[in-house]
């Protein structure tokens, strides 16, 4: 059996960074500051929209791409799939990814394309998905798969929560068919009886965007239900012990874990409750904020390109998403 690995790496964030002081300026709101920089550990984040700088989601996501494939030192015309995982897309059709492949391919190939909305799992997904199709297809040579984010753009004016929390970003892989294994394993949890917490829910058929909607503040990112503040700290340690328990990889063999970077003090508890050290995982939520599907990928970049995690090294994600969606992964860079 053929298998996958990574070879290549990409990450973009539109703009300069804006900390919290110039995000209260720039978006007219007021939040606790000590809070999401203490207990969160957000103090600067990347924003298209406060910046003016005019890309959205296609932008990021082809960036990040282009990054990979010049990172893997291969010709864009070889790649195979093009999978984007998001549920901030350019369009609610068509999707995200065919742009990006028409973006850097340039016109018709023999290349497929689709998006993945598992919320903030969508990388998660997009990348197990990825890993199992261009494994089993005979002629594939290459995958990019990309998580992006922009929910920046559904924030309501005004709204403090939402422009404290989530930011823009991207992150890409290449991925190319190997003889040895390197993608280990995945493993997915879902409740969609939770759909009702957090998420955008105008603009769809159940919801069309209409001028009451409008009026009345019905669109963009709506938070219906607070969102129960242990759920991840319940949810990570036994999804990990699963994993492993399925891949036959023993926790002590696990050299760096990456959870959703939504919050700081979450990721503490969950390495404490797993008793392992901090300086087995990495948070990233201190320079890019909240990037949702994207923040798993940036966090794995960043330690990559800081030496924290080296070739040879396994890797596990842990990724948590609205509706509920939890996804993990089991890998060897």
């Amino acid at each position: 059996m053929e298998h996958t690995g990574i070879k290549g790496l990409g990450l973009y964030v539109p703009g300069e960074p804006i900390d919290n002081t110039e995000l209260q300026r720039l978006a007219g709101i007021e939040f606790n500051v000590d809070k999401i920089e203490n207990k969160i550990g957000i103090k600067r984040r990347h924003i298209a929209k406060l910046r003016n700088t005019g890309e959205t989601t296609a932008d990021f996501a082809s960036n990040a791409a282009q990054e990979a494939i010049e990172d893997a030192g291969i010709d864009p015309q070889e790649v195979s799939y093009f999978i984007v995982g998001t549920d901030t897309p350019e369009y609610i059709s068509p999707s995200t990814a065919m742009l990006v492949q028409g973006r850097i391919q340039g016109g018709q190939k023999y290349t497929g394309s689709f998006d993945i909305g598992s919320s903030c799992a969508g990388f998660v997904t997009a990348y197990d998905a990825a890993s199992r199709m261009l494994a089993g297809d005979p002629e594939a040579r290459y995958a990019v798969v990309v998580g992006v984010y922009n929910m920046p753009a559904y924030v309501r004016d005004g709204d403090a929560f939402g422009y404290s929390i989530f930011s823009d970003g991207a992150a890409a892989f290449v991925l190319e068919k190997r003889d040895t294994q390197s993608y280990l394993g995945s493993q997915f949890v879902t409740d969609g009886t939770q759909w009702d917490y957090v998420g955008v829910y105008a603009g769809g058929t159940r919801m069309p965007v209409t001028h009451k909607r409008l009026e009345e503040g019905e669109y963009g990112l709506q938070l219906l239900q607070r969102l129960p503040g242990d759920r991840n700290v319940k949810l990570w340690p036994p999804l990990v012990k699963h994993l492993l328990q399925k891949t036959g990889v023993e926790l002590s063999d696990v050299d760096h874990l990456i959870f959703t970077q939504i919050n700081r003090s979450v990721i503490e508890q969950v390495m404490d409750i797993l008793e392992l050290p901090m300086e087995k995982t990495t948070t990233v939520m201190d320079k890019y904020g909240y990037t949702g599907s994207a923040c798993v990928p940036m966090a794995f970049y960043d330690a990559v390109k800081a030496g924290r995690i080296k070739r040879g090294d396994t890797v596990m994600f842990v990724a948590s998403g609205a509706g509920l969606a939890v996804g993990s992964n089991l890998f060897v860079y």
